[in-house]
Formats: structure tokens, sequence, C-alpha cells
């Protein structure tokens, strides 16, 4: 089963400003062919379909730990896209929905992902960059575990360069802050890989690492994460579970050469995370409401029952 907390796993800066053509971009992340839709079914369907668990227990643990923090990647690509469709952070809703007739979306019109307003209210969705919708063809789940964990490092391969591809498109802080988190991660994800692969192959495949060949020193948003040691660490996301991944990450391994040193470890339970970003209401966009008193007064009083 899996845990929800209400943050996502790192601070975002706010926006500096409305940019629904940078959060079109952002949306490959999220439903591309390597991006976090992609990472998560693949690696949760594996989980779901492992074969002796019990005897292969340090791989299936892998996996299915991996598969609980792209879970929390999907929500922090979506909330990175959504905060560049809402633009910088405000307290404030709007307090009318103005008048509709005068086109006041009219720009919208001019964004490469008009669906992303027109249909889904500037929020994001599982599709890629063109508006396309992941579709479950994506998914490796084949059973045999050294297949599986050679689509897996692919597929993180692929990732990180979907990643830089974007990151090159992108001024905002906010997408900017988005990729540099998951180019450390995902290079975790496939350093990962690529050990379990050594183990029960004895196949040095970790040597084909970075792919594509950029090393994560060379992008300023990955410097925080780095200096923290992110890129040791494989997270359990469970109070007791998994801990036998030790044996793939941790017993005397080290970081890649191109990394900052030190050895890789497991770090029971999940990252401390940050905070989630108010989107603000447009009445205007029907958003949550073209005349949301009503609704925010029921809110107000639910919540104030719930204490």
């Amino acid at each position: 089963m899996f845990m929800r907390v209400n943050k996502l796993q790192i601070d975002l800066p706010a926006p500096k400003k409305m940019d629904p053509n940078a959060g079109a971009a952002l949306q490959e992340l999220l439903g591309g062919k390597y991006g976090e839709m992609s990472t998560l079914n693949n690696y949760m369907f594996q989980s779901f379909n492992f074969r002796s668990k019990e005897k292969l227990r340090p791989f299936y643990s892998l996996v299915a730990s991996i598969t609980a923090e792209e879970l929390g990647h999907v929500e922090l690509v979506s909330n990175g896209v959504a905060m560049l469709n809402n633009g910088p952070d405000s307290d404030a809703d709007e307090e009318d929905g103005g008048d509709i007739s005068d086109a006041p979306f009219e720009d919208m019109t001019d964004i490469r992902l008009a669906a992303a307003f027109l249909s889904n209210g500037g929020g994001a969705t599982p599709s890629n960059s063109g508006g396309i919708p992941w579709n479950n063809d994506f998914v490796t789940t084949t059973g045999n575990v050294v297949m599986d964990l050679l689509h897996n490092f692919h597929l993180e391969c692929g990732a990180r360069l979907h990643k830089l591809r974007v990151y090159e498109t992108l001024s905002d802080p906010t997408g900017r802050e988005v990729c540099g988190y998951l180019l450390v991660r995902g290079s975790v994800h496939a350093h990962a890989y690529a050990l379990a692969l050594k183990k029960i192959t004895g196949v040095d495949i970790e040597k084909m690492l970075p792919t594509p060949n950029i090393p994560l020193a060379k992008i300023p948003e990955c410097q925080k994460y780095l200096d923290e040691g992110s890129h040791r660490r494989l997270y359990t996301f469970s109070p007791e579970d998994y801990t036998e991944m030790a044996g793939i990450w941790g017993n005397g391994e080290m970081a890649l050469p191109t990394d900052p040193p030190g050895e890789l470890e497991v770090v029971d339970g999940m990252p401390e995370g940050g905070k989630i970003h108010q989107l603000t209401g447009v009445p205007s966009a029907f958003t949550p409401d073209y005349a949301p008193e009503e609704m925010f007064e029921i809110g107000v009083k639910l919540y104030k029952a719930s204490r």
C-alpha cells in the first residue's frame, strides 16, 4: 500500500511570471515516452508482477522503493506545470469573474498547448509536450528480472536525455529546479539499476554512466542536491520495509566518478520534503468556480469543524 504526505519532495521556487509555454515543455517530463508516468508505471507494475519476491528480495525491494519515489516525481512535475501556468505566488484569489464576454483569455490562443487551459484549467495531465496522452505501450514488465532491469536502465538514461533537453528550453527557476532535482535522482536510479545488473550478471554496466555524457556538476540547479549527498541516497519510502536493497545500493559501493565522492547509502523513510504551493483562484476561468464565495464559506466551516 502507499501512504500520502502533503508535501512535495523538494521546495520549488515560485515562478517569476505566468509561462504556459514553459509549462507545456515541462509536460514532456510528465507524460512523454521517458517521463515520470513511464518510470512510475514501469516500476510499479514490475513490482506488482515480480516473481520469487522472497528469494530475490534485494532486487524486488529496489524496484518497489523506487516506485514510491517515482509517484512523488509525478506529483512534483505536475505541480511545476501548474505553477508555471498559474504564475507568481499570490495568497489572494480573484474576487469575481469579471466580464467573460470580453475575451479575457485571448492570449491563450497563442500558447503551444491550449488544452492545458481550455480543458484542464491550467493544470497538468498525463500527456507529453504536444498534448498526446501517455499510454500503456510505454510499460515493459516481462517477468524476466534481467530484461526488466536492463529496460529500466535504458528508461532512466532516456529520461536523463529528455530532462537535459527540457532544461535547455527553460529559463524560469521553477522549471529548472524541477529538472535539476530530477537529473540528480534519475542518475541515482540509473546507477542503482546498473549495480543491480552487475550483481546478477557480472557486467560493469555502470561504466556507461553518465548517459548522456554530461556530469551533474555542470548544471547549477543540481549543485545543492550534490552537496547534500542526494546522489548517494536511496530512500525506502517505508517505515520498515525494502531495506534489503542495501545489498545492491550499499556494502561499500561508491558514488559515480563524475559526482562528489562518498559511499552509497539506504535511508529509512523519505526526504524531508517541501511545501505545496497554492494556486490562485480565477473565477473568470471557473477555477474553482465563477462565484466561489459560498464555496469558500463552506470550506472554512468544514475546516473549523475538523479541528
